[in-house]
């Protein structure tokens, strides 16, 4: 075969063009007619490419994390847990003391015996990290205080929590290439949240700032009867407890859900029904922070009796499996959002698994299943501003890419034509395989096209035009000096080479570096143009010069070319 390396040259950007051309116009999900329109083409890039908040329409939200929030959980429930830690240990602690406000944020401990103090602290240290608070001790007083660097280390890391736990929220959901990121200035708490094609954001919201604070804690039962023991008032409740409740008690409602059932699928929520509350022992058992997995169970086969079963991981197993084992014939109650769901009599060691039973619907049981999985909000989340787009603006910014992509694109093919003639006609090959292609890379690698990728696509259209003019004029520049066809084809590609290398290099660095610091659209730019640009160096390179080496088969004495 003559010019084994040429025809190797030539099936190499026959596979790579056939490829591109699947991609970009190759079956789809939903089979569409052919539509040049704008709208068909709109529908056309919804079909195989991932658009952006801005061609496809969507949601935008903008959320805050009550971060003071946060501090005041954890100081109340480090309070506690060094008040039990103390009272566990039989020393001579009193009571506790919160401040938790303009803040400041400290747990005290009053003592009886002051001489105790160091013990104190050596106990309360063994259950709760205190490590980055500052202690002090006075007489009779041990106070711990989060110092305001601190402070702002706890709020980042909450802000970090609850944007991986939106996140995962988000995915189960099924929303499509969503954009999620930490919005103004980091001391801000604030997440910005954009959700291209979500037109009713209503249930991602709820879903997103859905509690799921699920706890195992002890009912407390005086005498252990047959029936779980409820009271019909939280005042009847602390008459069980003398009046006062202590500090490892709560006295929490307990109601049983009201959906409607598979027996009753008419039934609606009786607003009359009266509450019941049972006393539980405080801290809980096992924790949220403890679950392993959580799903949605049909019990009888219907869309509207479901349950939700959990599984614990094996540290919450093992703390489960201790206290069910010492309590048997006791009652546990499944506690989720400060609210008895179900009290279990436990009748043997249990340790790895339970349900919350009730009345759910699919839908509600999935919701809950899925916010119980992707974990509990360190704190509550706040909506600051929320904007819908619709896809009419999306159709403008397509209509409005799409004419500058195709002026642009004439205007290029008018002057090459016209400025380098037949040879024009290789730039003019190269440059549309370089814009198919690199459709096909965005599609292949599923990144979402944005109106400022839309930029970078035209952006690397330049600079596409740029390498081919590059080669062009060093290829006239041999001519000129007197060299012969093949010798000025071969120079003017080997000493373009090393500047489209330069150019390109310092482009992709610059683009790589917006890439990292900027937000969504701007990492859209910086994705296109980066492709643009290294899908050009196989179609400007190495494409036009295989089609100047078919030219130079053809003609072997070549004596002029018309550039």
């Amino acid at each position: 075969m003559k010019n084994t390396g040429l025809w190797i040259r030539t099936a190499i950007i026959i596979a790579v063009t056939i490829g591109g051309i699947y991609l970009v116009f190759g079956p789809r999900r939903t089979p569409v007619a052919a539509d040049f329109s704008y709208q068909g083409i709109k529908d056309n890039l919804s079909q195989n490419i991932n658009l952006g908040l801005d061609l496809k329409g969507g949601s935008h939200l903008v959320m805050k994390v009550n971060t003071d929030d946060y501090l005041k959980k954890l100081t109340e429930n480090n309070a506690q847990a060094a008040l039990n830690a103390a009272l566990d240990a039989k020393l001579p602690v009193t009571t506790n003391q919160t401040t938790a406000e303009n803040g400041n944020y400290s747990v005290t401990l009053n003592l009886s015996d002051p001489a105790q103090s160091q013990a104190v602290i050596d106990e309360v240290k063994k259950k709760v990290d205190f490590a980055s608070w500052t202690e002090s001790s006075t007489g009779s007083t041990i106070s711990w205080s989060i110092p305001a660097a601190i402070q702002e280390v706890l709020k980042k890391q909450a802000v970090d929590q609850a944007l991986k736990i939106v996140e995962s929220r988000i995915n189960a959901f099924g929303v499509k290439e969503p954009t999620l990121q930490r919005h103004g200035a980091e001391s801000s708490g604030q997440i910005l949240l954009q959700m291209p094609g979500v037109d009713d954001p209503e249930r991602v919201k709820s879903l997103i700032g859905a509690e799921s604070n699920l706890s195992l804690m002890k009912v407390v039962s005086p005498g252990n009867p047959a029936p779980v023991a409820t009271y019909p008032s939280e005042e009847a409740a602390r008459s069980s407890l003398g009046g006062t409740v202590p500090p490892n008690r709560k006295i929490l409602p307990y109601n049983d859900r009201d959906e409607p059932t598979a027996a009753n699928a008419s039934a609606t929520p009786d607003p009359n029904k009266p509450k019941q509350f049972v006393v539980v022992e405080y801290p809980a058992i096992v924790d949220g922070s403890e679950l392993r997995e959580a799903s949605a169970i049909s019990r009888t086969g219907s869309d509207r009796d479901f349950e939700i079963g959990f599984s614990l991981k094996p540290t919450g197993a093992q703390k489960f499996g201790d206290w069910t084992g010492k309590n048997i014939n006791n009652y546990m109650a499944v506690v989720l959002n400060n609210e008895v769901k179900s009290a279990a009599f436990i009748k043997s060691q249990i340790f790895d698994s339970g349900q919350i039973t009730g009345r759910f619907s699919k839908a509600s049981a999935e919701d809950l299943a899925l916010t119980l999985k992707s974990g509990a909000l360190p704190a509550k989340i706040e909506y600051q501003e929320e904007r819908t787009v619709g896809p009419s603006l999306g159709a403008d910014s397509i209509r409005a890419g799409v004419e500058a992509s195709l002026a642009g694109l004439v205007f290029i093919v008018i002057f090459m034509l016209f400025y380098y003639r037949g040879s024009g006609v290789n730039a003019v090959v190269a440059l549309l395989l370089n814009m198919m292609l690199t459709l096909a890379a965005l599609i292949m690698i599923k990144s979402t096209l944005t109106l400022p990728g839309i930029a970078g696509l035209i952006l690397g259209i330049g600079m596409a035009v740029d390498s081919n003019v590059l080669i062009f004029e060093r290829i006239r520049e041999e001519l000129t000096a007197g060299k012969s066809v093949a010798s000025s084809i071969e120079l003017g590609f080997d000493r373009a080479f090393i500047t489209i290398i330069d150019t390109h290099v310092t482009t992709i660095i610059a683009a790589a570096i917006l890439y990292m610091y900027g937000t969504g659209p701007i990492r859209g730019f910086a994705v296109t143009l980066v492709l643009g640009l290294l899908i050009n160096l196989f179609s400007a390179v190495f494409v036009s010069r295989t089609i100047f080496m078919w030219l130079m088969e053809r003609k072997t004495k070549m004596e002029s070319l018309s550039i």
